[in-house]
């Protein structure tokens, strides 16, 4: 099987019926599609509510965009200062090498600029002008490659990436943010892993899965072949109605992480991305199932609950001292001691 990309890929897999694909087409128009082999064999297809299948399979609920949606719900655009570098944070930069990935989440908070009518890879050009940026500023510690999906870049390129990247004494961390290891294993070869050390930086990878199912035997040693180069793992989940939110399906995943040599890092608000909707829990409902973890599990495997506050203030850590009720108004103090209304007025 290769990967599928249109409805007819999916109504061909049984994984939408027939008499959807007009409103998945519609779908299509709008948000790419992409299933990889691993997670199609994943699906159990005689679950209309399995959780593998409603991250990745298109539903007409996406065509909805609600007042407070928005195409760059957490202002990556604001904080660009140059084509693919987002510079929201002092000490580091997110690095937009690539807008393609292996697999489309339904829920993505970048849908709007990946995919094949995304906004690419950067040129040489642009890439030679991020890199300036970067050795331009040396309050910059870490670099962030994210997209888009980095591990999809060939092992030369990647090895391409680190070199430019040992090059500036400046930065000291490399973080690349991924779900590769999960959705395509097979590309954690040799080649890849060699690629990722060909740096003198220290490295990290995040992962991001959002069920324990994603963890399969073949992501879990696509894994270890990464922690046993050195490479650190941290993981990174999305909390999503009708896939984890409950205490035991995420008290499983961040075990299986922990299994897995993966330190669990953050658990994600989801962001306010357009067609989203049947995705989201309240801050209330979160608060609540992340503190039901607190004893329940090991310390080892307990994430920080984090929201990006829309517009591009950064993430705050979803707790008291920061989430507060205020009447019928939310409100959220960014890393600066802002406060700024959640949900927004649209």
């Amino acid at each position: 099987m290769s990967t599928l990309r249109t409805p007819k890929d999916l109504a061909d897999n049984e994984l939408i019926q027939p008499q959807q694909l007009a409103e998945i087409e519609r779908v299509a128009e709008q948000y790419a599609i992409a299933i990889s082999p691993a997670m199609a064999a994943l699906i159990d297809r005689d679950n209309p509510n399995d959780p593998i299948a409603l991250q990745f399979v298109p539903q007409s609920a996406e065509l909805t965009t609600t007042p407070e949606e928005r195409a760059d719900p957490i202002g990556d655009l604001a904080h660009s200062p140059v084509e693919g570098i987002v510079h929201r944070y002092p000490d580091r930069v997110l690095l937009k090498a690539v807008h393609v990935c292996p697999v489309y989440c339904r829920f993505c908070f970048r849908r709007e600029m990946v995919g094949p009518q995304g906004l690419g890879t950067l040129s040489p050009d642009a890439l030679d002008k991020a890199f300036a940026y970067i050795a331009d500023h040396p309050e910059i510690w870490e670099v962030i490659l994210t997209g888009g999906d980095p591990l999809v870049l060939s092992p030369r390129r990647l090895s391409e990436l680190m070199h430019r990247l040992s090059n500036i004494e400046h930065v000291k961390i490399v973080r690349f943010h991924t779900r590769v290891p999960v959705v395509e294993p097979e590309r954690i070869d040799e080649a890849l892993v060699a690629a990722l050390k060909a740096s003198s930086k220290t490295t990290y990878i995040a992962l991001h899965a959002n069920h324990p199912r994603e963890l399969t035997p073949a992501a879990r040693e696509a894994c270890a072949r990464l922690v046993d180069s050195g490479i650190v793992m941290l993981s990174q989940s999305v909390l999503l109605k009708g896939i984890n939110d409950n205490p035991d399906t995420l008290a499983a995943l961040m075990r299986a992480f922990v299994e897995t040599r993966i330190k669990p890092y953050y658990l994600h608000h989801p962001d306010l991305a357009p067609g989203t909707s049947h995705f989201r829990l309240s801050l209330e409902e979160g608060r609540a199932l992340v503190a039901g973890l607190r004893g329940r599990i090991s310390g080892l495997c307990q994430p920080t609950y984090v929201l990006d506050i829309p517009g591009g203030y950064g993430k705050a850590v979803v707790a008291p001292d920061t989430v507060r009720e205020r009447g019928d108004c939310t409100t959220i103090s960014d890393f600066r001691g802002g406060e700024h209304a959640y949900p927004p007025e649209a």
